[in-house]
């Protein structure tokens, strides 16, 4: 089996107008929340410590810290711009993986377009080919690469990386499998990492590095061209079961990027039925939340693996605690950023009502789904099944919910004029001459 050069070889030969035009409409959505949460990202301490950091060691000041008035050189910046798109757990997420796309993928992307003109047209493309690269390295190793331990946001990210900037820089095939087997030599990020701040360093080191196997392979760095299908390569070493016919199946006609997902709360998308389920039953039925005797929860198995959490003690891990993310859905009726603070997870009350939360995983019950029954001490028994949450692709978020979410992250560090022209300039991406524009109106005056 030549995977490898397979994918390189479909990679290379792809045309802009072999993107259909749904694909190319879910990058300009894609690129959106991706802008929305980096932007909104740089108030958090991970994204300032990134900063301040890079700040201290980058070369020429060529590209864009997106939301500040800072400039680094292409590489920092790709890094830094991945953290931050990160921190706040609200971006993308191909639900067959948990893959996070975007932020991996875009902050190359977006680096190389101030530093090489690139069109819209070809942006676009490049996007698209590289959610595809590794959403498909996603597909062929997951579910069993990820119970291993590895995070896959950037083991394969770090492929779609080098593949889409790959692709803008003009690889020939067998450069382009060297990238990939540049970025397969570099594919790392370990889950026991998901409730701290190491998690945000995952996309941003896949960012930086796939654009470096980019980089190195037009020079003629070379590397192996099995990378992903030989006995010592990243199928085999990273994952106790491997399909590689995920890989190479219908390239060119079935893409990932139109199975990508967006998130209406800033945490784990395993939460998503749960905390929406909980806020309906709260509003529809008006009970307060001292009411509540005790929740049972039948879920995904994920949300156990993933969000176990059962006492969460800093601000991070409330994201990782489907007990807290119930709790706090009953007491403040809503779950936005603030909701998971560091204040927030000690809560007496929430932590109260947290305590008073079971949950049981059911093979039954989907990714987006949940059964809730909530007991309240007058001896009511309350339920609601959330068959789909808001968020998946049976219920998509809206265009208009994406500007308005945009809006929201943005706000009180872009004036409310420079984020409609942004989220203007984002919906035009495909018309854009020249992406770095992009780049530019996201910066701090």
């Amino acid at each position: 089996m030549q995977v490898t050069r397979t994918l390189a070889r479909y990679v290379v030969q792809s045309k802009p107008q072999q993107i259909p035009e749904a694909a190319r409409h879910q990058a300009v959505r894609s690129m959106l929340n991706w802008l929305a949460c980096t932007i909104g990202g740089t108030v958090h301490e991970a994204a300032i410590a990134a900063r301040a950091l890079a700040d201290k060691f980058s070369g020429p000041r060529n590209a864009t810290v997106l939301g500040t008035d800072q400039r680094l050189d292409i590489f920092h910046a790709a890094w830094v711009n991945g953290i931050t798109s990160h921190v706040f757990d609200f971006d993308d997420t191909h639900l067959r993986t948990v893959i996070h796309p975007s932020p991996p993928i875009a902050p190359g992307l977006l680096a190389l377009s101030e530093y090489m003109p690139i069109t819209g047209e070809r942006f676009i493309e490049a996007f698209v080919l590289g959610v595809d690269v590794a959403c498909r390295i996603g597909n062929a190793v997951c579910p069993a690469h990820y119970h291993l331990g590895w995070h896959s946001t950037s083991t394969a990210g770090v492929f779609g990386a080098a593949a889409a900037v790959g692709k803008i820089l003009g690889l020939v095939e067998t450069q382009m499998c060297w990238a990939l087997g540049l970025a397969g030599t570099q594919a790392s990020g370990l889950r026991e990492n998901l409730s701290t701040m190491g998690k945000f360093l995952h996309p941003g080191h896949a960012a930086r590095d796939g654009m470096t196997a980019a980089f190195l392979a037009q020079d003629n760095f070379t590397a192996s061209e099995r990378i992903l299908e030989a006995p010592r390569g990243f199928g085999h070493v990273l994952s106790p079961e491997r399909n590689f016919d995920e890989i190479t199946a219908g390239l060119g006609e079935r893409f990932e990027i139109l199975i990508n997902t967006y998130k209406p709360y800033p945490c784990g998308v395993v939460l998503h039925p749960a905390i929406e389920g909980c806020i309906q039953l709260i509003k529809e039925h008006g009970f307060s939340p001292d009411d509540i005797a005790g929740v049972a929860l039948k879920v995904n198995f994920l949300v156990l693996e993933v969000t176990g959490k059962k006492r969460p003690k800093i601000a991070v891990d409330g994201k990782f605690s489907i007990y807290h993310c119930v709790a706090v859905a009953f007491v403040d009726r809503h779950v936005g950023e603030g909701q998971f603070t560091g204040d927030r997870v000690v809560d007496p009350q929430v932590v109260a009502l947290a305590d008073k939360v079971s949950a049981v995983a059911d093979a039954g019950v989907a990714a987006d789904e949940v059964h809730i029954a909530v007991r309240l001490k007058d001896g009511r028994e309350l339920t609601k099944h959330v068959e789909h949450a808001l968020g998946s692709l049976k219920r998509p978020l809206s265009d208009a919910h994406l500007d308005d979410k945009f809006r929201d992250l943005a706000a009180g560090i872009l004036p409310r004029g420079q984020t409609d022209k942004l989220i203007g300039l984002c919906r035009r991406l495909p018309e854009l001459k020249d992406v770095s524009e992009l780049a530019r109106a996201a910066q701090v005056a």
